[in-house]
Order: C-alpha cells, then sequence, then structure tokens
C-alpha cells in the first residue's frame, strides 16, 4: 500500500519537475479553476483515496462553503475489513479555515481542469479521487485534476496540516 502511495507520488513529482502538463482543456465543456470557475462559486471540493488492499484504508478531505464560512472535514478509516464502515474511523474532525487557509487552497486548486465525469470501469482503482462542485456548476460536480499534477503533493501536505488542527 505504502508503496503504490510513493510510486504514484514519484510519478507525480516526476511529472512536475519534467514540465509534463495536464491538458489545459481537451473540450469545450471543461471548465479552469479560477478562470471559468470563480473562487468564492466553489461550494465543494472532495479529496478521496480508497483502498480496499489488505490493511484496507479510506482517507477523505472536504473543503466546503457553508453560511459564508469556509470549512474543513477530513475522515480516516483504516483496518477492520471490507467494506469500512463507521466502527473503522480512526481520526475524524471539522475545522473553520481562515482567510490565509482558504486562499493557500485557491492558490493550490488554481488552473486546474473540471472535467465531466466518466464512467470507471477500472476494478479495485484507489484514486485519488477529486470532484468540484460550484454554484452554478452541474448537480454531480467535475472530476478535477490539477495542473500542474504535482500539485497534488503540496495538496496531500497542506491537508496533512489542516488535519492535525481539528477538532
Amino acid at each position: 500500500m505504502k508503496k503504490t502511495i510513493s510510486a504514484f507520488s514519484v510519478l507525480l513529482l516526476t511529472m512536475a519537475l519534467i514540465g509534463a502538463k495536464w491538458p489545459a482543456a481537451e473540450t469545450s465543456t471543461d471548465k479552469m479553476v479560477g478562470t471559468d470557475i470563480p473562487f468564492e462559486n466553489i461550494t465543494d471540493f472532495y479529496y478521496t483515496y480508497d483502498a480496499s488492499t489488505a490493511t484496507p484504508r479510506y482517507q477523505r478531505y472536504r473543503f466546503y462553503t457553508e453560511d459564508g464560512r469556509h470549512c474543513f472535514d477530513h475522515e480516516t478509516r483504516e483496518g477492520g475489513g471490507w467494506p469500512q464502515t463507521e466502527a473503522d474511523v480512526t481520526c475524524a474532525g471539522t475545522l473553520e479555515l481562515t482567510d490565509g487557509q482558504w486562499g493557500t487552497f485557491c492558490d493550490l486548486l488554481n488552473g486546474g481542469i473540471a472535467r465531466t465525469r466518466k464512467e470507471v470501469l477500472e476494478d479495485g482503482a484507489a484514486g485519488p479521487w477529486l470532484f468540484i462542485y460550484w454554484t452554478g456548476g452541474e448537480m454531480e460536480g467535475r472530476e478535477f485534476a490539477f495542473d500542474p499534477p504535482g500539485n497534488v503533493l503540496a495538496f496531500e501536505a497542506f491537508c496533512a496540516g489542516l488535519r492535525a488542527g481539528t477538532r
């Protein structure tokens, strides 16, 4: 499991170092965060990693806006069997973000691409799965990809720091 995460992280870091980029816009329906999707319109953003291998592990980070406040929520499920249940939650919490933390979140998403969801036929894929929702967007949200792809590493580190300050 750790080897898979490490290999994925190395791949993304290598892509970032050599300048590999997610294509800016493959279709006319792609939306760029910060341009086509203003930051103030973002209502929800989900990052989920879901590995059903031994030992099962589930990690979800959520950024959302509620009553004009920007918030961060996380949940980790580890151990037990599959599927993971509420009994497997090992760490969870919520934090109201400061303006600076929200700004960092926006900086990390800036330039990323929101694409119409596609059916995923892979069995056992762990993700991460990223979805973005915004005022005026589709009800089911869109798949999100960081640009450059290496921003996912900075995003994960940012979330880990926020997670440490949750209640």
